[in-house]
């Protein structure tokens, strides 16, 4: 089993639509007439990360909610320290975790915050091999 997609929902959906693609890469594609208003956003071919519109309020941390989307970065060394300086050049926040054990390095972003001060963090995994 995979996981297939995950659907984030935002308040402002050019700002987080522009934010992806400029960090991930991601790409806007198809998706189907639905009657609310969104994007698929694609990498390899896979619609991987749904938007769709949301209130933009902060949710509190301590109800039963999903906490962040990790997104599996192909290779380590050189993809980290490229990532880690795309975001020092577009000026994102970023925090790091090393977990030599697993053979692996963490990058933890957020999206832009919206004016309800709500923002979604994403974890980005660089595993060795």
């Amino acid at each position: 089993m995979q996981l297939d997609h995950a659907t984030l929902r935002t308040a402002d959906l050019e700002a987080t639509r522009g934010f992806l693609e400029a960090v991930l890469d991601l790409k806007p594609g198809y998706r189907p007439p639905f009657d609310f208003p969104g994007y698929w956003l694609y990498a390899e071919g896979q619609p991987i990360v749904h938007l769709i519109l949301g209130s933009g309020t902060a949710v509190g941390r301590t109800g039963e909610m999903l906490d962040h989307v990790a997104f599996r970065m192909d290779g380590q060394s050189e993809r980290y320290w490229a990532m880690r300086a795309r975001l020092e050049g577009l000026a994102i926040p970023y925090s790091t975790m090393d977990l030599p054990d697993l053979g692996e390095r963490r990058l933890f972003i957020r999206t832009p915050p919206s004016a309800g001060g709500g923002a979604i963090l994403l974890e980005l995994v660089f595993r060795e091999g």
